[in-house]
């Protein structure tokens, strides 16, 4: 792993443990999975990019608008060739036909873990199994060098 790699990786594992509230950005406190990335990004950076709108649980479904994809295209690079990498950050559909709106940080690319927050269970580290690759839409990388 790069020294970039290493950074978003422990940054990330920071987090597990938060409890999952929805819309929430605060590590230990409570975290959705937008909130776990926003939290990842501000300790990379020091401020988020851009101020994130209030959001429902069903996200953009009614409207079946791309809207996660949209603004994780605006701030990170998204990658679509190669094995995902320590540090991606991977987007996912929940269910085959919806929008793309769950989030996560790949810890692991050899063993294939991430880190991700979901309601019920809050922040934690999960393989990369089967049932979330089929889920896996794209991914992207944080805009560091090296990275």
């Amino acid at each position: 792993m790069t020294p970039e790699q290493n950074k978003i990786v422990s940054v990330a594992r920071s987090w597990i443990g938060t409890p999952y509230v929805h819309q929430a950005s605060t590590k230990g406190a409570g975290s959705d999975c937008l909130g776990l990335v926003r939290g990842v990004w501000r300790e990379l950076f020091g401020q988020e990019p851009e101020q994130v709108p209030a959001y429902s649980m069903d996200w953009s479904e009614p409207q079946g608008e791309e809207l996660m994809w949209a603004a994780a295209c605006k701030h990170l690079t998204e990658v679509r060739t190669g094995g995902i990498e320590a540090g991606d950050v991977l987007l996912f559909r929940m269910r085959q036909g919806s929008v793309a709106k769950h989030v996560g940080i790949v810890t692991e690319a050899e063993n294939a873990r991430f880190v991700h927050a979901y309601s019920g269970h809050g922040v934690v580290e999960s393989r990369l199994s089967l049932p979330w690759s089929k889920r896996l839409v794209t991914r992207f990388k944080f805009p560091l060098e090296g990275n």
